[in-house]
């Protein structure tokens, strides 16, 4: 038969199976992934995709390794947490101009990032063996009790706008849990995902903790493996749907932290100088580029034009620019598809009635850069309302009151964080206990610290990191009955 022939019908049985006569040769071709500089859109550095071979080869290297390390003392285990931390301050200049470097985020946020995780190494291990002692529960046995296991490998699939930071919040609960853990990192930062790598294997027993530089359906096919044990994804909205479908098929524990549209809420009696300063740091933080960042700011209608003018002389003295200067505020956006979907977003909400107050379009020249946005009459039906605005850009959204403000900030199908902005702490205190969302600050910006549970409700995903609930998210909780 003739060869033209046979690829012919080899394109068409692909195409009925899977739709796409495109995806054919991609499948084919072999995937590089690249490193580029938002700042300048340079392409800096271009690394193969891990093959088959060489993640199976990863996977049991990582698999073998578990054993050990399952079986190590907690005390053991927080010895390499604490020479992690260790590795991460002795580094910490290089990692911080690297994470600007990939990402673009300025360099007093980038070592601020570095800090932030030996911070955390150094939280689970001095609270590890607390956290995972047996619970001793008094029943009709001789002896009862709950122990915490680790349950194997967990795959980290994780994103790029805190490259360190979402990382270790994943890993080091896990590791200290007495798991391994694979990392899937995002495809745009994998100096950063190497790094990572570098501070682990130099911490802790070898194979304990790898990096994969493989594409998004390698990191799900990999979902299905016997020797994965769980998954944790940092990300969207439809990556979250995609991965916890492949887990559950597979019957395998995961936690999601996906997208939010953070309720910035400011009560009639706020300290409006107070509250603007704090709505600036919430909102441009990283540029914007943070799924806890306020997005929604709710403003009751008595204090509104007040705020508004207050905000908008604030944020107007934000200074944009190189990443790499220590007096930046704000760098680029990570990279030109994201912020191609912002201004997609910003253009579409002001076709349908948002009043464009400062802002909202890209800025001329090199690299990825947008300007700082203000968005005023922002309602439903808008994407600067339903959706993640994931850049620059302040979107209001006025109330008639308080109860109409506390309204508003449930009016979403997000649930990650709020913030609430008030003269009155036991107000405040009410108001945050009923919002709808994981984390709620009272005249405080959402964060996340290693002391406390982070996660979300609703489409901002399920499960928990950091805290006590973080390090038993990946265990197995099991009862000892001994008569």
């Amino acid at each position: 038969m003739d060869c033209g022939v046979i690829k012919n019908r080899i394109v068409i049985e692909y195409r009925w199976r899977y739709g796409s006569y495109i995806d054919f040769f991609a499948a084919f071709r072999p995937m590089t992934i690249a490193t580029q500089n938002p700042a300048t859109g340079e392409t800096l550095k271009t690394f193969p995709a891990l093959d088959n071979t060489q993640i199976d080869t990863v996977l049991q290297q990582v698999h073998t390794a578990s054993v050990g390390w399952a079986a190590t003392p907690i005390a053991g285990r927080a010895a390499c947490l604490l020479r992690a931390a260790q590795q991460l301050r002795a580094q910490r200049e290089r990692y911080a101009a690297l994470i600007t470097l990939e990402m673009g985020k300025p360099i007093r946020e980038a070592r601020a990032e570095v800090e932030k995780c030996a911070t955390g190494c150094e939280f689970y291990a001095q609270h590890a063996e607390r956290f995972l002692a047996d619970d001793v529960i008094t029943t009709d046995a001789g002896k009862s009790y709950v122990a915490y296991q680790p349950l194997g490998t967990l795959l980290a699939i994780m994103p790029w706008n805190f490259p360190f930071w979402q990382a270790f919040r994943a890993a080091a609960p896990a590791l200290a849990a007495g798991n391994s853990v694979l990392l899937k990192h995002a495809s745009n930062v994998p100096q950063c995902a190497l790094a990572i790598e570098e501070v682990f294997q130099t911490s802790f027993p070898e194979n304990v903790f790898r990096t994969l530089l493989i594409g998004p359906q390698q990191a799900e096919k990999l979902i299905s493996d016997a020797r994965i044990h769980a998954v944790t994804l940092t990300g969207s909205e439809s990556a979250g749907r995609r991965i916890a479908a492949a887990a559950g098929t597979q019957l395998k524990k995961s936690v999601l932290e996906l997208g939010g549209s953070d309720a910035f809420v400011v009560l009639a009696d706020a300290d409006l100088d107070a509250a603007v300063r704090l709505a600036a740091a919430s909102r441009f933080l990283n540029g914007g580029q943070s799924c806890i960042a306020a997005k929604r700011f709710v403003l009751v209608e008595s204090i509104a034009e007040d705020f508004l003018a207050r905000f908008q002389q604030k944020i107007a003295q934000l200074k944009q620019g190189d990443p790499t200067q220590e007096d930046t505020d704000l760098g680029p956006m990570a990279r030109a598809d994201l912020r191609d979907a912002l201004h997609r977003q910003v253009t579409e909400s002001i076709s349908k009635g948002a009043v464009p107050l400062m802002g909202c379009e890209p800025v001329a020249g090199p690299g990825h850069y947008y300007k700082v946005s203000l968005l005023d009459r922002v309602r439903p039906g808008m994407p600067a309302c339903d959706d993640e605005l994931f850049g620059p850009v302040a979107a209001v959204m006025r109330a008639q009151d308080e109860a109409d403000a506390l309204r508003i900030a449930n009016d979403s199908r997000y649930g990650l964080g709020g913030t609430v902005c008030t003269s009155d702490p036991k107000k405040g205190e009410a108001f945050a206990r009923a919002m709808h969302c994981g984390q709620a600050f009272v005249n405080a910006m959402v964060k996340s610290d290693p002391r406390l549970p982070f996660g979300g409700i609703k489409a901002s995903g399920y499960g928990r990191e950091l805290g006590l609930a973080g390090i038993r998210e990946f265990v197995n909780t099991k009862t000892v009955w001994v008569k």
